[in-house]
């Protein structure tokens, strides 16, 4: 098409996992796409204490939610609720009208049936991949390449297909996109989950948050079957029984599927005196526990997912300038860099040994914490994934020539 073709129009994004503005990066997508001049609707499930109307519209973007019961009970339950999700998400859509971008945001890899029929009416399809399904599959529930590993293998070629603009979020996910998924080199953008530095801001110390330690450890994140939380817990009941170190309090952030069998194996491990678990905390409670921490922990376990998957953890950590552990994950590397030690794979003993290491030695948490923030400011910005967004918005519409943000 010409220079002169439309950049802009009615976008319609679609996201199962959490609800918006919850879900930062989808906020922060849809911010941007608005800023451009776009007009944003977002279809989301409602959230159980936040996000809970049914029709909002917040700061210009107008969202739209169902009540979506989270899955129990295996992948049999993940099918019931993904099929509830995406009646929902077809009944909201049809409310919403034609629109001339749909941005499908997984898991699930199922809503490419939701923009084929927009897709007829003129609209182009952007898939955006926050997580590789088949391998969250595998590191999920632990069954092997049985029939629903193929089926959802066999969804997400059909998502690939279908789409005509692929998101990705680290050059990691980018690469199976062209090659698994076969899509063409520049149809593929990188748009990076970033924190809003502004967001996070270094607040006082407030030392009764140690409980009366010298040194606290933190966790914040989602607590599910491959984020980790297990390793945490082991590593630190090791950092007591093979380091004789008890001069630390830990506060776990987040909440999720193993939430109370967390808080039960913390019992199990004679950790209960240590270890706080706080579930989700408003973003000003979230600033004070950060802020007062000296060494946040990144446990997510190598595995085909994790190895290949930004954490928001660890970007979050960095920018609040907080040293990090974490087990030897590519992309993991890629983010933190030095801002990170790195204990070998799932090895729960080096991890601890890491901490050991940071404790000892303030003068480089602050020289770790620095790097960290000066990397979210700076080359893994918000401000360089928004320009990828536009970009790959402009290649949907048919903008000539834009070719691929480095």
């Amino acid at each position: 098409m010409a220079g002169n073709a439309r950049t802009t129009g009615k976008a319609l994004i679609l996201v199962e996992n959490l609800s918006v503005p919850f879900d930062r990066r989808v906020w922060q997508e849809s911010l941007a796409l608005r800023d451009e001049g776009w007009e944003v609707h977002v279809i989301c499930p409602q959230g159980t204490k936040r996000d809970t109307e049914p029709e909002a519209e917040i700061d210009g973007v107008r969202i739209h939610r169902y009540p979506l019961r989270a899955a129990t009970g295996g992948p049999l339950g993940y099918l019931s609720e993904y099929g509830h999700a995406l009646w929902h998400t077809w009944r909201l859509a049809r409310r919403v009208g034609r629109v001339d971008v749909v941005h499908a945001c997984n898991p699930p890899d199922l809503f490419f049936l939701l923009a084929r029929g927009m897709k007829r009416r003129g609209a182009r399809f952007v898939f955006d991949q926050h997580d590789l399904v088949p391998e969250l599959y595998l590191s999920r529930f632990n069954r092997g390449e049985d029939f629903l590993y193929r089926a959802v293998c066999n969804l997400e070629r059909r998502t690939y297909r279908a789409a005509d603009i692929v998101i990705a979020t680290n050059e990691s996910y980018r690469q199976v996109a062209m090659t698994r998924g076969g899509k063409r080199p520049e149809d593929v953008f990188v748009v990076r989950s970033a924190p809003a530095v502004e967001r996070f801001r270094q607040v006082p110390k407030e030392d009764e948050l140690r409980r009366g330690k010298p040194h606290m450890l933190c966790y914040l994140g989602v607590m599910g079957p491959q984020d980790g939380v297990d390793y945490a817990l082991r590593a630190l009941a090791r950092l007591r029984d093979e380091h004789d170190r008890t001069d630390w309090h830990a506060v776990f952030i987040g909440a999720g599927d193993t939430f109370d069998d967390m808080v039960a194996l913390s019992r199990e491990l004679g950790l209960a005196e240590q270890v706080e678990f706080t579930g989700r905390i408003p973003d000003e409670d979230l600033l004070r526990y950060l802020s007062t921490a000296d060494v946040c922990l990144s446990p997510d376990p190598l595995n085909p997912l994790n190895d290949v998957s930004t954490m928001n953890k660890v970007m979050e950590y960095m920018a609040m300038a907080r040293p990090i552990v974490s087990f030897e994950l590519r992309e993991a590397r890629v983010s933190a860099g030095e801002a990170a030690l790195y204990a070998p794979g799932n090895d729960e003993s080096a991890f601890a040994k890491l901490i050991v290491e940071l404790l000892d030695d303030p003068a480089e948490r602050a020289r770790m914490g620095e790097i960290g923030r000066r990397r979210v400011a700076g080359p893994l910005s918000w401000e360089r994934s928004r320009e990828a967004l536009i970009s790959a918005y402009r290649a949907a519409m048919g903008g000539a020539g834009q070719g691929r943000p480095a």
